[in-house]
């Protein structure tokens, strides 16, 4: 009886142990470089959003609007990035959006998104990104895709989070 019933226990048990201290292994050698490769990604968007930056700081401030997450001044006060996490008709959309001193837009771009292929997702493609740009908090003249009003209402209104948060850092400075 205990041969049937205690030896498979032991077996998996030992088994289970071993697979866990392998990965654990395993993430301790890839957790540096994945946080590497994010670190890049991210200051990549940036450079994408403002490109004439020349660098970029991580602005602390209180208050900002639930959908921006975070806020960074270029070095060379060129402007500001606003990443932003809006809720679409999908899900979550997270986006980046670049204004210039004067407060209009220099560039907003989708990281990624959960909206419907064909539909919602037409937010992060053109002509609907570009429409932004050269834009200032009034957004006179953008408009929301028919057939996917959720996801680019969602989207414009996360754009406006990010000039409130801009309005936030200029009464900073």
């Amino acid at each position: 009886m205990k041969k049937d019933f205690v030896m498979p226990i032991a077996v998996l048990t030992i088994i289970c142990i071993v697979i866990t201290a392998l990965l654990a292994i395993t993430n301790s050698f890839t957790e540096p470089v994945i946080i590497e490769g994010a670190a890049a990604r991210a200051e990549a968007a940036r450079t994408e959003v403002i490109p004439e930056a020349e660098g970029f700081e991580l602005v602390e401030i209180e208050g900002l609007p639930d959908t921006v997450t975070e806020v960074y001044g270029t070095t060379n006060d060129c402007g500001y990035i606003f990443m932003i996490t809006a809720k679409g008709y999908g899900g979550d959309m997270n986006l980046i959006c670049g204004i210039d001193e004067e407060g209009n837009i220099i560039a907003v771009d989708t990281l990624s998104h959960n909206e419907t292929k064909g539909m919602g997702s037409k937010t992060a493609e053109e002509p609907f990104k570009s429409q932004f740009i050269g834009k200032d908090k009034d957004l006179d003249g953008v408009d929301a895709i028919t057939g996917a009003t959720i996801s680019s209402k969602a989207y414009i209104g996360a754009i406006k989070d990010a000039f409130a948060a801009f309005e936030m850092v200029k009464g900073v400075e």
